[in-house]
């Protein structure tokens, strides 16, 4: 089984090199998944016998995967990947790059009285990677490997399954049906088992070369592969003895050290699926590396990682906006004031979870977190909600609290949910040292991003207000007409005296108060671009994309200003458009000229 598995390894490696090729020039550097210094190292829970160790079952890993005790490893130190992080980030990247997903699942099938029943058990990220590294046998035939891009998976398990494809000759064949119900298991799936891959990528791995998509999709899969098989090159976890010297493996310890004895019998004790033991030795294991040049080891930031990986403030943090603003519009439409107070609770506790993810998340990486498209997205969402809750503060109007909800529900939903490059915490990019202008115009470019989302909302509540109104019509519609909406979302005590035309322009002045704040602060964000540019490269303006697009994104709100001042008539409402147009620019320079034109 050993040489079998030493074989696949061989042919896998070497059949996927001629696909990788070189990062296009506005690409970023690709992350180092594998440590360099640890791929020639031994294994640190040492080899795998499977001649002497039997593979285990489903249901017998699952127990086993319940019963071990994994705390005493979870926050211990490696390097890996630029900066020092804790096993427990290590074992989530390693799962969220093989699996393409943030934990591994078995599939359970039981059987019942009422027939046979499928259940799923999804795996701490850590025992995961443990278990791959300790026990890779048990993987073989499971299905870990992510293939995320569609026609490569259909391609791979055309070749599996020969005949089911649609529209080929032999599809109606004798015996066909069950293959095919199969096959579309495993495509719905979006993995394969490492002996189906290494099957089948190999052909494939060229099939297209002149398809992008395509050899994206195959290096990712080898990127799972080639983490899959070397993860024991990953243990970098053994402090150094000065700041300026690079952490060591595992392996590299003398076998008299007590670190080395422990992880050896880890590993001894977790192929014989003995709890026991396993505990003890991962329980001596955490004890014995902070021990090794403990100057050096890493003490609260690692507690504080901990606590927020567990804590998952960003997606808590959307569900509270999504608690907010629906508790917050039923509020407007019923008039009642205690669901607004309800709504505001709601707010400022998803802002108490946006704020410490964030906070975390910059104490954790040792930088001011906005650097990719993920942090950004935390980043320009937190201020927009830090503004548009302050305003409802100070101008006692919710219905800036339900833009703010509206825009930290949406932008933290997208950035969690999405797969938006970035969610990893990784070293600082290179280009953000060159000038501390650049961090300064990254920020507040940012900021006025997050008011034009706030913004677009307060306009939406206008739009939504004026079209409403004006096709249900206005003596049918109280709260529409200035009644319970008026006297909630915006403050206003008159309740069913006032009118629609001061409820519109109540509404107006709201989205005016946002959109001046974008307009300036955007304005800025452009002109220290350009300062940067001058310092840094010598010129002020050169008609880069992103340049250029900022630009455009500023224009549109210089002719919300021409509008409310040369217009005759309809100010509010062109401008309430103008506004949603803003948006979409901004969407287009935001995302459009990072990930698309590139």
């Amino acid at each position: 089984m050993m040489r079998y598995i030493a074989m696949m390894m061989v042919m896998l490696v070497s059949g996927l090199c001629a696909a990788q090729t070189a990062p296009d020039g506005n690409a970023h550097p690709a992350t180092q998944e594998l440590s360099e210094a640890g791929k020639t190292l031994a294994n640190p829970f040492g080899d795998h016998n499977t001649e002497q160790t039997k593979v285990a079952s489903i249901a017998e890993k699952i127990a086993f995967a319940k019963a071990v005790d994994l705390r005493p490893l979870r926050d211990l130190a490696v390097f890996h990947n630029g900066r020092v992080k804790i096993w427990d980030t290590l074992g989530r990247e390693t799962v969220q790059t093989i699996v393409g997903r943030k934990s591994y699942q078995d599939f359970v099938h039981e059987k019942a009285a009422t027939g046979d029943g499928v259940t799923t058990y999804a795996y701490d990220p850590l025992f995961t990677l443990l278990d791959l590294t300790i026990d890779p046998a048990y993987y073989l035939d499971k299905p870990v490997i992510g293939v995320a891009y569609v026609p490569l998976r259909e391609e791979m398990l055309d070749k599996i399954f020969p005949g089911t494809k649609e529209g080929d000759p032999l599809r109606d064949k004798d015996g066909k049906e069950t293959k095919r119900g199969e096959r579309e298991r495993w495509i719905r799936l979006s993995r394969m088992t490492p002996l189906m891959v290494e099957q089948t990528l190999p052909e494939f791995a060229n099939a297209h070369p002149e398809q992008d998509s395509w050899r994206r999709g195959v290096q990712q899969v080898d990127q799972g592969v080639g983490l899959f098989i070397e993860c024991k090159a990953n243990y970098l976890a053994v402090a150094p003895e000065k700041s300026t010297d690079p952490w060591m493996h595992i392996s590299t310890l003398p076998e008299s050290s007590e670190a080395r004895k422990a992880a050896l019998a880890l590993g001894d004790a977790w192929r014989n699926m003995d709890v026991a033991k396993v505990n003890a030795a991962a329980a001596a294991l955490g004890a014995a590396l902070p021990k090794i040049n403990a100057a050096q080891y890493p003490a609260g930031r690692r507690k504080l990682e901990d606590t927020y990986n567990r804590l998952n403030a960003f997606e808590w943090g959307f569900w509270a906006y999504a608690l907010s603003l629906l508790t917050l519009l039923l509020a407007f439409g019923t008039g009642r004031k205690w669901l607004a107070a309800l709504g505001g609770a709601f707010l400022f506790l998803a802002l108490a979870l946006h704020g410490s993810g964030f906070a975390m998340r910059c104490i954790i990486a040792e930088r001011f977190a906005i650097q990719n498209q993920f942090e950004s997205m935390t980043g320009l969402s937190l201020f927009a909600v830090i503004v548009g809750a302050s305003i409802m503060v100070l101008r006692r109007q919710w219905l800036f609290g339900a833009a703010a909800a509206g825009v930290g529900f949406l932008v933290l939903i997208t950035a969690t949910q999405t797969k938006i490059p970035g969610q990893s915490i990784e070293r600082e990019a290179a280009i953000l040292n060159t000038s501390v202008l650049l961090k300064y115009h990254v920020t507040t470019v940012l900021s006025s991003y997050g008011l034009i989302s706030l913004g677009m909302v307060v306009s939406l509540f206008y739009l939504g207000t004026h079209y409403a109104a004006k096709l249900a019509g206005a003596a049918q519609t109280p709260a529409l007409a200035g009644g319970g909406m008026a006297s909630v979302a915006l403050g206003d005590d008159r309740g069913a005296i006032g009118t629609r035309a001061r409820l519109l322009a109540d509404l107006d002045t709201a989205q005016m108060i946002v959109l001046q704040l974008a307009f300036w602060t955007l304005g800025v964000g452009i002109l220290l671009g350009a300062w940067w540019a001058d310092h840094s490269w010598g010129r002020w303006w050169a008609f880069d994309p992103k340049e250029t697009w900022a630009l455009i994104t500023w224009i549109v709100y210089l002719v919300v200003i021409h509008v409310r001042i040369a217009s005759p008539s309809n100010k509010a409402l062109s401008t309430a458009w103008l506004s949603v147009l803003g948006f979409i620019v901004m969407l287009w320079t935001y995302f459009g000229v990072n990930l698309l034109l590139p």
